[in-house]
């Protein structure tokens, strides 16, 4: 198949993580430290394609792209996994256009893992540069522009690689057709572009199906966070006829379940931040009589939840989630001081104040529990005034959630200046830069958080493709999980440093592997193990 202009990513996103969501953080690791082999087959497989290298289901950011070019009279588009790129790409192909997540490894997560791993690469760096090899080679053949747009398109202001032609900021619906226009016709067109937000009725709704059944009902956020890109965003509720028209698609694709793309799922259909009961019942009752028999949502607020506890009871009694126990939405905690949440965040804890912040925390984790619904709380770590006192009040609060009985994951996360956020000035975070308190505050978090996943294995992992996989996974992490306490209280009592000492270790290759199993079995700690092991054995025989 030959198109014209062309859509791909690299394959950190361009993956189906297995059917299993959160194995997509393991993307986010140094990848020396997790072999190519477990990536490719377990935790970021090559999604499937036609004969041609067209993709059968794709990351629902590039169908959306696809649909807007197509709408602006442009048919000759195809989206292609990457490993289909030289397949796909021919000299008809005139664009090429790119969405990347996390492409140097700036995100949170993937800055968090290097902090506490030594450093180094993250696979989604890595696979990004795998990119771009494929992408120089075709283009020195046959001379296509590149654009790059997307979510971690913000890495790009620091540093543009050379193959890009044109950064590609904001939303596409308006600005991007125009691009595409001016390059197909050679006219000049600029190295940077600043997409303006469309009105929902200027939104397309996708043409093909969507990996995941993913379908998004809200863009945007009125919290007003400094720390966050999402805010500069004009929020807006798609309509529920676009909504269900592209459900409609994803299930005659073949799709049982419908992950809903939103940054709170309580504002949609919202006005100043008051959740819309009504809106939101009928969102998820529609989606269900239409056939879909799993719903899931990325995101959702405590204050929101604490406001309209009716509401997350409904939508997780329509969804079933007494059933399908994988829904774990992310939940911005940010912080348990009030003053960094007053400073940075007031409009976080609407229609409450900063003062209630933690109340609003606490309670809200037993209002999702009772819906089936286990919360991830991200912290945001690292604001330039941020006191060691600050993060400790962040530690009293986690600890008031672990005490409390409630099922929590607790996430804390370097805060990073992205450059479409208001902290875009500040420095990035290092070890030595942060509160001496985040490393306690990691040590608190991971000790929850490891007991949590191991009881949770079968429903962060069911969605898996393959029984086979659900079960070498869930027995690889339980593995992995029940012995890394040590770690991080390492890292705690350390201040960070013992983090040092994991830089040494590469398993991204068998020389690699060998070395550091070499290393491993030779270190103080493996050594006392054998030895008192060994010494059980002689007192048994």
């Amino acid at each position: 198949m030959s198109a014209e202009i062309v859509l791909s990513s690299d394959r950190g996103s361009f993956t189906d993580y297995s059917g299993a969501n959160p194995l997509g953080y393991v993307a986010c690791m140094p990848h020396r430290l997790v072999p190519r082999i477990l990536m490719d087959k377990v935790f970021t497989p090559p999604m499937k394609s036609y004969s041609s290298g067209e993709a059968i289901d794709a990351p629902y950011a590039l169908r959306k792209v696809e649909a807007i070019i197509s709408g602006s009279g442009y048919r000759s588009v195809a989206v292609a996994p990457p490993e289909k790129l030289s397949k796909i790409v021919d000299r008809s192909t005139r664009v090429l256009g790119i969405s990347v997540h996390d492409p140097y490894g700036l995100s949170p997560v993937s800055t968090k893992l290097s902090l506490m791993f030594g450093g180094g690469r993250s696979w989604t760096a890595k696979f990004f540069e795998d990119l771009g090899e494929t992408i120089v080679s075709l283009k020195n053949k046959y001379h296509f522009t590149v654009f790059a747009g997307g979510p971690g398109v913000w890495q790009m202001d620091l540093q543009r690689p050379e193959w890009v032609d044109v950064v590609f900021n904001g939303e596409a619906e308006l600005d991007l057709p125009p691009l595409i226009r001016k390059i197909l016709s050679g006219e000049p067109f600029p190295a940077k572009v600043n997409g303006r937000d469309p009105k929902v009725d200027q939104i397309p709704t996708i043409i093909k199906p969507a990996r995941f059944g993913e379908v998004q009902v809200t863009r945007g956020c009125p919290r007003g966070c400094q720390f966050c890109s999402i805010t500069p965003e004009m929020f807006r509720s798609i309509p529920m006829k676009d909504i269900m028209a592209e459900v409609s698609l994803n299930l005659r694709a073949g799709h049982k379940s419908v992950d809903l793309v939103t940054d709170d799922i309580l504002l949609y259909g919202s006005k100043k931040l008051e959740t819309n009961h009504q809106a939101v019942v009928d969102l998820f009752r529609n989606i269900r009589e239409a056939g879909v028999e799993e719903i899931y949502f990325p995101h959702i607020s405590s204050p929101a939840v604490k406001d309209s506890p009716e509401t997350v009871m409904e939508i997780s009694n329509i969804a079933e989630y007494d059933k399908y126990r994988g829904e774990i939405p992310v939940v911005g905690l940010e912080s348990g001081s009030t003053r960094i949440i007053e400073k940075y965040m007031r409009g976080k804890a609407f229609p409450w104040g900063p003062a209630d912040w933690g109340d609003i925390i606490v309670d809200s984790a037993g209002i999702m529990n009772d819906a089936f619904i286990t919360p991830c709380f991200t912290m945001t770590i690292g604001f330039s005034d941020e006191s060691n006192d600050d993060v400790r009040e962040t530690i009293k609060l986690s600890e008031r959630i672990i005490n409390s009985g409630s099922k929590a994951f607790l996430f804390p996360l370097p805060v990073i200046p992205i450059t479409r956020s208001r902290l875009k000035n500040n420095s990035f975070p290092e070890a030595d830069l942060l509160p001496e308190s985040y490393w306690e505050l990691l040590y608190v978090s991971w000790k929850n958080d490891i007991d949590l996943i191991r009881r949770m294995i079968p429903d962060l992992t069911y969605r898996m493709n393959s029984a086979f996989m659900h079960k070498i996974t869930g027995t690889m992490m339980d593995r992995i999980f029940g012995s890394i306490e040590n770690m991080f209280r390492d890292l705690m009592e350390t201040r960070g440093k013992k983090a040092m000492d994991y830089g040494r270790y590469d398993l991204g290759s068998a020389m690699g592997l060998f070395r550091s199993f070499f290393k491993l079995i030779r270190s103080p700690a493996v050594k006392t193990a054998l030895r008192r092991k060994r010494e059980g054995y002689s007192k048994t025989y």
